[in-house]
């Protein structure tokens, strides 16, 4: 018999408030064309398909190694189990394409970041992409390449989503600012803020765990 359930173990995108931001910016942005970094089960993906492709045709693209970060590893985490993680990801965004009426052109990129963003550029893709959401790598270093990356990709008056701005790792000696997204995200908004706007309204939905940019100019 057909599963016709999802199965995810993990409420992040709940527990941030991240789907009533999405809701109200869905619903002035109505974004057709949609590049997700890091997806992990697919929990905010299905809400993606669920949510637009009820409306129109969409174009969803899926980067993730399904490898977890250092801090997966390092710890030996439960979220470590990634193979299973990923056979969910498949499952979940398959049952959701399933329940709506317009097409939803599925792209995945399997692979790190920086390689799968650059090949999207290499191919033509600057000011694609309408919304953006990097929930990826939780290293400053990373995530600074990715939202660099990410504002060539995107339109102008598109918009870019930070996930896990108020993210850090309990370590034996501290916090590590370089192991945390906000150095690489402030860092960001500082030096590109000639270009964009901070939509301070949806970013307040999430009590600060994320941070929403409109691109303004490229």
């Amino acid at each position: 018999m057909k599963n016709t359930e999802y199965h995810f173990t993990r409420t992040w995108f709940e527990d941030v408030g991240a789907m009533f931001a999405w809701e109200k910016l869905f619903s002035t942005l109505e974004p057709s064309r949609v590049l997700e970094i890091g997806c992990f089960e697919g929990r905010s993906t299905c809400y993606v398909i669920e949510k637009l492709a009820s409306c129109r045709d969409i174009e969803l693209h899926c980067v993730d190694t399904w490898e977890g970060g250092i801090e997966h590893k390092e710890k030996g985490s439960a979220v470590a189990d990634m193979a299973s993680v990923e056979e969910r990801f498949h499952h979940n965004i398959n049952l959701a394409k399933s329940k709506v009426k317009h097409a939803v052109k599925l792209v995945i990129h399997k692979g790190f970041s920086d390689k799968c963003l650059a090949k999207l550029l290499a191919e033509g893709k600057q000011g694609y992409f309408d919304f953006i959401y990097i929930d990826g790598s939780h290293q400053a270093p990373d995530v600074l390449c990715d939202a660099v990356m990410s504002f060539q990709l995107l339109k102008k008056g598109g918009v870019l989503g930070f996930d896990d701005y108020l993210w850090s790792e309990p370590l034996l000696y501290g916090i590590d600012p370089i192991r945390c997204p906000k150095l690489a995200i402030d860092a960001f908004t500082n030096i590109y803020c000639r270009k964009l706007k901070i939509l301070r309204e949806c970013s307040a939905l999430t009590s600060s765990w994320q941070l929403y940019v409109e691109k303004s100019e490229d």
